[in-house]
C-alpha cells in the first residue's frame, strides 16, 4: 500500500482521484495549495499527483522544492494547459510523467502503478549498494529472482566448504567471474590472493608457464626463473576461466596438481607444493566435450566436485529491471551523469528482449545509453538492440462462438504463457497486466505453467 499526495485546487478533481486510488488500495492525502503540499510532502509520501496551476505558486516551483527534499519520490504533473513546452520543462525538472486535463482515470492509475514500481526498483538498488561490501561477497551479486536466489544460496554453501575445486557453469555473460570472486570472498581463503586467467587467451605453452612457472633456460625466451600463478596464489584461489578451451596435454598436468597438490615448473625437476582452491568456469558442456574426446573425463569429475550453474538473464524474472536501474546508478557515478531512470516503455522493452549476451549485454547497453543520452530519462530509442524488438499481439486466437468470457480469459492467459515460454512477466505484458494480476489468474484458473510450456521454445 502506497501513500499518495494529490495536489489540486479543484475539490472535484481531488475527490475523483482519491476515490479511484483508495479503491486500488492506496492511502491518499490531499492538498489544495503549494504550501500545504510541501508540508504534507515533508511528512513522507510515496508519490505525488501535482497540478500545474495552484493559488499560491506554480507546480514547477513545488516540484523543484520537492525534488530538493527527496529526489526519489516520483511526481506526476497534471495540467489543463498541456503543451510540448510544459511537458519538456516538467521532465527536465524531474517529473516522472506529465498528463493533460481532462485525464483518463485508467491511464492515471496505470501511470501511478508504473511510477511506484520504478521507485521501488530504485530504492532496492540503493539498498543493495549499501549492503555491498568493499570486498566481493554474495551481496555483490545483484538479483532477487528465484533462480538467482537459489544460485546465491548455493554459492554461499560452496564458499564455506573445504572442497578444493569448484566448477561454475552458465552461458557467456551470466557473471561467472563475479561468482568466483564471491566464492573466494566468502571463504576462509578470503585473506589470501585471488588470481585469475582466461585459458583461451594464451597458447598452450604460454598458459603452462603462466600457471606453473618456468626455470631459466626452459625455452628460448626464458632468461630468468618465473613463479607461476599457483605459487603466487598459495593459500588463496585461482580462477581458471574458459577451462573447456585448455588443451589435453595441459589438462593432464592440471589433474596431477589437483590430485597431488604438487607441480614442477616448466623445465624444472623439483616438486613444489601449493595450497590453492581451483575455481574453473565454462560456457560449454564439458560432458559433451568429454564424449567428443576434447576434455579429460577424470579432470571433469575432479573439477565438478561442487558445481554451480548460473541462470541466463531471460530466466531471471524481474532481475532485468533491477539490474538496469543498478547500472544506471553505477554509470551515473562513473560518468558524472544525472539520469533518473528508465521510461516505462524502455523497461517493458528491456523485459521482452531475449538477452543472448545476458548481464554483460545489458551492462554494455546501459553504459552506452548513459554515455550518449542528453535526457534525464532513458527511452527505448537509447538502446540500439531494442529497435528490432517488437511485441506481436496478433497471434491470439479467439475461442469458438458461444464460449463464456471466463473461458476466453483463461484461453488468452494460456496463450500468453505459451508464447512467452512460461515467463510470467512477459506474458503479463502481452496482455497489458502486471505480474500480480498474472499470478492471480494463474491461480484462479489452476494453470500448471511447467506442463503448459513443455517443449516451448519461447523465453
Amino acid at each position: 500500500m502506497a501513500t499518495i499526495l494529490v495536489v489540486d485546487d479543484e475539490g472535484l478533481i481531488r475527490w475523483s482521484l482519491k476515490e479511484r486510488l483508495e479503491e486500488e488500495g492506496h492511502r491518499v492525502t490531499e492538498a489544495a495549495s503549494g504550501d500545504n503540499a510541501l508540508a504534507a510532502f515533508g511528512r513522507g509520501v510515496d508519490l505525488v499527483l501535482l497540478d500545474y496551476r495552484l493559488p499560491d505558486m506554480d507546480g514547477f516551483e513545488v516540484l523543484e522544492r520537492m525534488r530538493a527534499q527527496d529526489a526519489d519520490t516520483p511526481v506526476i504533473m497534471l495540467t489543463a494547459h498541456a503543451s510540448i513546452e510544459h511537458a519538456v520543462s516538467a521532465m527536465r525538472a524531474g517529473a516522472f510523467h506529465y498528463a493533460g486535463k481532462p485525464f483518463d482515470l485508467d491511464q492515471v492509475s496505470l501511470t501511478v502503478e508504473r511510477a511506484l514500481e520504478t521507485t521501488a526498483l530504485r530504492r532496492e538498488v540503493r539498498a543493495l549498494k549499501a549492503l555491498r561490501p568493499s570486498s566481493p561477497s554474495i551481496a555483490s551479486i545483484v538479483g532477487t529472482s528465484k533462480p538467482m536466489l537459489e544460485a546465491k544460496r548455493l554459492i554461499e554453501r560452496i564458499a564455506t566448504s573445504p572442497a578444493s575445486t569448484v566448477l561454475v557453469t552458465g552461458e557467456s555473460g551470466t557473471g561467472k567471474d563475479l561468482a568466483a570472486h564471491a566464492i573466494h570472498g566468502c571463504s576462509e581463503r578470503s585473506s589470501g590472493p585471488f588470481m585469475n586467467i582466461t585459458c583461451s587467451a594464451l597458447p598452450n605453452a604460454l598458459l603452462e608457464s603462466e600457471l606453473f612457472g618456468h626455470e631459466r633456460g626452459a625455452f628460448t625466451d626464458a632468461r630468468t626463473r618465473k613463479e607461476g600463478l599457483f605459487e603466487h596464489a598459495n593459500g588463496g584461489t585461482v580462477f581458471l576461466d574458459e577451462i573447456g578451451e585448455m588443451e589435453l596435454s595441459l589438462q593432464a598436468k592440471l589433474l596431477r596438481f589437483l590430485e597431488e597438490k604438487q607441480f614442477r615448473r616448466v623445465g624444472g625437476t623439483s616438486e613444489i607444493s601449493a595450497d590453492v582452491r581451483i575455481i574453473a568456469a565454462t560456457n560449454v558442456d564439458l560432458r559433451e566435450a568429454v564424449r567428443r574426446g576434447k576434455f579429460r573425463e577424470d579432470l571433469y569429475y575432479r573439477l565438478a566436485v561442487l558445481t554451480v550453474e548460473l541462470p541466463p538473464l531471460r530466466a531471471r524474472d524481474g532481475d532485468v529491471e533491477l539490474l538496469a536501474m543498478y547500472f544506471v546508478e553505477r554509470f551515473n557515478t562513473d560518468f558524472g551523469k544525472r539520469v533518473t531512470g528508465l521510461s516505462r516503455g524502455a523497461l517493458d522493452s528491456l523485459r521482452l528482449h531475449p538477452w543472448p549476451g545476458n548481464v554483460r549485454e545489458l551492462r554494455n547497453a546501459v553504459e552506452r545509453a548513459i554515455l550518449l543520452t542528453d535526457r534525464d530519462l532513458l527511452e527505448v530509442g537509447d538502446f540500439d538492440m531494442l529497435a528490432s524488438t517488437a511485441v506481436d499481439t496478433d497471434y491470439f486466437e479467439l475461442p469458438a462462438s458461444g464460449v463464456d468470457f471466463r473461458k476466453l480469459e483463461e484461453s488468452l492467459v494460456k496463450q500468453a504463457l505459451e508464447r512467452s515460454g512460461g515467463n510470467r512477466t512477459k506474458a503479463a505484458r502481452l496482455l497489458g497486466m502486471n505480474r500480480d494480476q498474472m499470478r492471480y489468474r494463474i491461480q484462479r484458473f489452476n494453470i500448471e505453467v511447467d506442463k503448459l510450456t513443455d517443449g516451448s521454445q519461447g523465453h
